[in-house]
């Protein structure tokens, strides 16, 4: 479903040449809006609401899915749409406690912030909506549009109580060559290692078919088993789906390793409908894939994971390995949005 956005400028654009980045008021929010004139894109960005780029439109087409027509209808019922940024850890944690440098952690759900699943497992870690974030550049110019914003998660108890490795995280949004770049910086401040569950869970579109007329390509050769509660059991298997694989009369919710990429190190998954193509390139810091196609809805979500769900618990046994950073140390990486045929 598309945002009905009513649009009003609240601030200075900056314009040069090609791409332009600024600020525009959206039922009542502060939302970075970010051009490339020439591939006819705009990215919308809301950072009080978890800094989420939940618009992109390629020549008035809606490439991101969401749920509710509005941003003030999303901000009154929130639910995960457009690009939601899944810290500090991604997907689901069996129980509620992890492993971390060898010593077990407490999660303290009466404090509220924990979010659990269906089967009461906690899920998408604290950040999802959160309005901590702020601004802190925006370009515009002959290379690319950009906006980056920081959050500093070391200034809230109630989150370290969660995860107390204090820390920084910077987000980057660059829309180049009609593609939308998004790179994230942590920023290790502790003097302990700091594990890395992170990911993002972007819901996709296309508009020229319809769900069940999507062909999807796999970029993997490794498929997770998981168990009911879809959480690794420590098995892989070849992936064997087809390439590309039909959505009609079929569902995913699967997790991938091995990734295969390309010669720039990037893993390229995509959807393809009658003429448009939407492609998400994993960098090598992302070496896990979860794709999220239920039956009856019309999205696809290519997710970049920088490990497999409970990676803290399953790296902790000796079945799946875990990213983290050094003491002091800083973590980066990106995934791009590429959409064409539009």
């Amino acid at each position: 479903m598309r945002f009905a956005l009513a649009l009003c400028l609240a601030g200075p654009m900056t314009h040069a040449a090609n791409y332009s980045a600024g600020t525009i008021a959206v039922d009542g929010q502060t939302v970075v809006r970010l051009h490339d004139a020439a591939a006819q894109t705009e990215v919308l960005i809301a950072p009080s609401m978890g800094n989420n780029a939940y618009s992109m439109k390629v020549k008035g087409q809606q490439v991101m899915w969401a749920a509710s027509p509005t941003l003030a209808e999303w901000k009154a019922k929130l639910t995960l749409v457009g690009n939601p940024f899944l810290w500090p850890w991604a997907n689901r944690i069996l129980g509620e406690s992890y492993w971390a440098n060898g010593k077990k952690y407490q999660l303290n759900t009466a404090i509220g912030n924990v979010r659990k699943d269906g089967n009461g497992n906690p899920i998408h870690g604290l950040l999802a909506y959160s309005d901590a974030w702020e601004v802190v550049e925006t370009a515009g110019g002959d290379d690319a549009a950009s906006v980056a914003s920081r959050l500093e998660y070391w200034r809230y108890p109630e989150w370290l109580a969660q995860f107390p490795f204090a820390h920084g995280v910077t987000m980057r949004y660059r829309l180049k060559d009609g593609a939308l770049e998004v790179e994230t910086v942590l920023d290790n401040l502790s003097d302990r290692p700091m594990p890395v569950s992170l990911g993002y869970h972007p819901y996709f579109q296309l508009t020229d078919s319809g769900r069940d007329d999507w062909k999807v390509h796999l970029a993997a050769r490794s498929h997770v088993s998981l168990s009911n509660a879809l959480t690794p059991t420590g098995e892989t298997k070849p992936v064997t789906k087809a390439d590309p694989h039909a959505l009609r009369g079929s569902q995913l919710d699967d997790v991938f390793t091995d990734l295969i990429r390309d010669k720039d190190g990037r893993a390229v998954f995509s959807v393809t409908g009658k003429s448009q193509k939407l492609e998400v390139l994993y960098g090598p810091n992302y070496p896990v894939a979860v794709v999220y196609a239920p039956p009856g809805r019309g999205f696809i979500c290519f997710e970049p994971m920088a490990g497999v769900t409970d990676v803290f618990n399953l790296a902790h046994a000796g079945k799946f390995p875990l990213q983290s950073v050094p003491a002091r140390g800083q973590w980066r990486e990106s995934f791009w949005i590429r959409p064409s045929g539009f």
